[in-house]
């Protein structure tokens, strides 16, 4: 473990933005070339895929990992911080992939089972869909998988604690941009003009009633502009305005009819107040669906090496998004979580995703990865597995 403490602290020391990971998938490529795996590279561009197969058995499991880093100024301080302005392992993908490449040693040295197993390192998880590029890459057509499951920690649950949930689990994710075209003049005379700001002010409050009187209440949705791009001085009213939004659902019907009502609500409203929208709406992450049988499976491994007490209580679903969602559309299995600490200290584990002052646990790595272990055991082995 200390070694594995060593390549992740390296990793979060040299972090890589969505498809740029070449050095990281280099030294994942390296770690399994010497432990015994067959390595692929180049799925969804940069991304690696280690085989291991043992036996004559037929089943075949895919555990994955994401790479990434986000685009962030790191604030931690740590001896090991980002070397790179601006970009930062803000998510833990440094901890997954240490995580996984634990596993992978363990189990190449240590286990037996009969079958294969494929481990997936994936790019761009972080908003570029680099689940997607390798789906559509031909993963499971070059890897074939009988399920597929990951992890991500989650700050605010103990360490070493996992948490399951069956069926919808995290929400869809889609951009919207929004260009509102007036006429501009001068600000004294604002009757001369056709005011794009005052129009998009409008259907900025209008758009807040799509999810709290259009949509019904017991469907979780979320609209929130998080945007908003117009002129450049007090006096002067622009031609133009921009709003960026993000539109979340976790029921395909709820998130097409979230298209259907924003670009209605938005046209209604420029006509109204005489300018003229654009609604450029971008389909991104689909609603991250676990399969009930293999959810099941999976928190049964956890429950019997940790008891119930291992086990975050009544998990609900999570408005956040995650492109995992793209390998369970093509694959059935489960995402799950492990719990990075509770409280603000660096190294606890407190502090939240997508945050400068974030760091990954490390007391969260042998236990992250000796519970993948365990499941490649369980699956591996001549025992029933859900329909």
């Amino acid at each position: 473990m200390p070694e594995m403490v060593a390549l992740r602290h390296h990793l979060h020391a040299h972090p890589e933005l969505a498809f740029e990971e070449r050095a990281t998938s280099q030294v994942v490529a390296d770690c399994l070339a010497q432990w015994g795996y067959e390595v692929h590279r180049g799925l969804g561009r940069t991304g690696v895929v280690g085989t291991l197969r043992r036996g004559s058995g037929p089943r075949r499991l895919g555990l994955r990992a994401d790479m990434d880093a986000l685009p962030i100024a790191e604030a931690t301080g740590l001896p090991y911080a980002s070397r790179h302005a601006g970009r930062m392992h803000a998510c833990g993908h440094d901890g997954h992939t240490a995580i996984l490449l634990a596993a992978a040693r363990h189990i190449a040295e240590q286990q037996h089972f009969d079958g294969t197993l494929h481990l997936i390192f994936q790019p761009a998880e972080e908003g570029l869909g680099g689940g997607r590029e390798m789906v559509a890459d031909g993963l499971f057509e070059r890897f074939p998988c009988d399920a597929v499951f990951a992890l991500h920690n989650m700050p605010g649950h103990p360490v070493g604690s996992f948490g399951f949930r069956e069926g919808p689990f995290m929400a869809s994710s889609d951009t919207v941009i929004i260009d509102v075209h007036g006429r501009g003049g001068h600000g004294s005379a604002p009757h001369l003009a056709a005011d794009p700001v005052v129009a998009a002010a409008h259907i900025i409050v209008a758009l807040q009633t799509i999810v709290s009187r259009q949509t019904d209440p017991r469907d979780m949705a979320v609209v929130s502009v998080g945007a908003i791009h117009a002129g450049d001085a007090p006096n002067v009213i622009p031609a133009h305005v921009q709003m960026k939004l993000t539109v979340r659902a976790q029921r395909p019907e709820v998130r097409a009819a979230l298209r259907e009502r924003i670009t209605a609500l938005v046209q209604a409203q420029a006509q109204t107040l005489g300018v003229r929208a654009e609604v450029d709406y971008h389909w991104r992450y689909p609603a991250l669906v676990n399969h009930p049988g293999w959810t099941r499976f999976a928190r049964d491994v956890a429950r019997d090496w940790l008891g119930e007490e291992g086990l975050m209580p009544d998990l609900q679903p999570l408005t956040g998004s995650e492109d995992f969602s793209f390998m369970l559309e093509a694959c059935p299995g489960a995402y799950l979580l492990v719990g990075n600490g509770v409280g603000e200290a660096h190294g606890q584990g407190g502090c939240m995703v997508h945050n400068p002052g974030y760091d990954f646990n490390d007391a969260a790595l042998p236990l992250a990865a000796t519970y993948w272990t365990r499941l490649v055991q369980r699956f591996l082995v001549n025992q029933p597995l859900p329909a």
